[in-house]
C-alpha cells in the first residue's frame, strides 16, 4: 500500500510536470499547478458501535492522497470553486485488550470476529504491533468558498461535501515475541466482511498549505451481520492535511 501511495504521488507530479507549461517559482514558493495534492494525516474511530468493539486511538490512524482539479462556480472570481478529484485512503483500526479480527467460520470466508490474538498464537506471547489496515481507493467532491478572491492559492478557505471510497483490500498485522525470545510477524490478507463501498461527508477548513479537514462516515463500515457482534457501527475521522502544490 505504501508503494501503491508513493506511485499514486509521483505519477501525479510527473503529468502536471509535463501537462503544465514551465513557470519560475519564487524561492520558498509553491509550484503554480493547477488543483491541489493534499496529504491527510488524521485519527479514526467507529461511532455507534457496541462496548466491546473499542479502538485505541493513536494507533487507530488514518492517511489520505487526494488530488483535486477545481471548476469554477458561478463565474471565475466568485469565491466559489467544484473540486472533483480521487485518491487513496488508508484507515488504521488498533482494538483493545490484545484483540484483533479473524474470520468467522460461523458466518463465511468474507467475515470476520473479534478475538484475543494470544488465544490463537499461544498465551506466553508478547503482542509488540496489532492493527487492522483497510484501503480504498477514494473519489471526494468539494465546493470551496475562498474568502481571497482574487488569489485563491493564497486564501483562507471553507469547503464541504462528501467521498465515495471503493474498498482494495483489508489486512490485519500482527508482531509478537514467544517465551523463546523468537519474533514473528504476520500479515493476514481477507476482507473481514469490510463494505465494498463507503460513502460519507466531509468539511475542511482551509490556509495556503495547511487544513483541517474531518469526516462522516454515512454507511456501515461492515457488511451486515457480517462484523464483529454484528456491528452497524460507521466511522468518523478528522484530522490535518498539506497541499504539496
Amino acid at each position: 500500500m505504501k508503494r501503491l501511495t508513493l506511485l499514486f504521488i509521483v505519477g501525479l507530479l510527473t503529468f502536471n510536470t509535463f501537462a503544465q507549461e514551465r513557470e519560475r517559482t519564487p524561492i520558498g514558493g509553491r509550484p503554480d499547478i493547477k488543483g491541489d495534492l493534499f496529504l491527510d494525516f488524521g485519527f479514526n474511530t467507529l461511532n455507534n458501535k457496541p462496548d466491546d468493539l473499542q479502538t485505541r486511538f493513536f494507533p487507530s490512524r488514518t492517511f489520505n492522497a487526494y488530488y483535486q482539479h477545481p471548476f469554477n462556480l458561478f463565474g471565475e472570481g466568485s469565491g466559489f470553486t467544484f473540486n472533483p478529484g480521487i485518491g487513496i485512503g488508508t484507515d488504521k483500526l488498533a482494538f483493545t485488550e490484545g484483540r484483533t479480527l479473524f474470520n468467522n467460520p460461523a458466518v463465511g470466508t468474507s467475515s470476520s470476529r473479534l478475538q484475543a490474538i494470544r488465544d490463537v498464537y499461544g498465551n506466553d506471547i508478547q503482542v509488540n504491533t496489532n492493527v487492522v489496515a483497510v484501503n480504498y481507493i477514494d473519489i471526494p467532491l468539494e465546493i470551496r468558498y475562498h474568502f481571497n478572491k482574487s488569489n485563491y492559492k493564497k486564501s483562507m478557505r471553507v469547503a464541504v461535501g462528501g467521498k465515495v471510497g471503493f474498498l482494495m483490500n483489508a489486512h490485519t498485522k500482527v508482531a509478537f515475541e514467544d517465551a523463546n525470545g523468537l519474533e514473528r510477524k504476520i500479515k493476514d490478507r481477507q476482507n473481514y466482511g469490510f463494505a465494498p463501498i463507503r460513502y460519507g461527508v466531509h468539511t475542511r477548513l482551509g490556509f495556503p498549505g495547511f487544513n483541517i479537514w474531518g469526516y462522516y462516515g454515512l454507511n456501515q463500515v461492515f457488511q451486515k451481520d457480517k462484523g464483529p457482534f454484528g456491528t452497524e457501527a460507521n466511522q468518523i475521522n478528522f484530522g490535518v492535511s498539506f497541499a504539496l502544490f
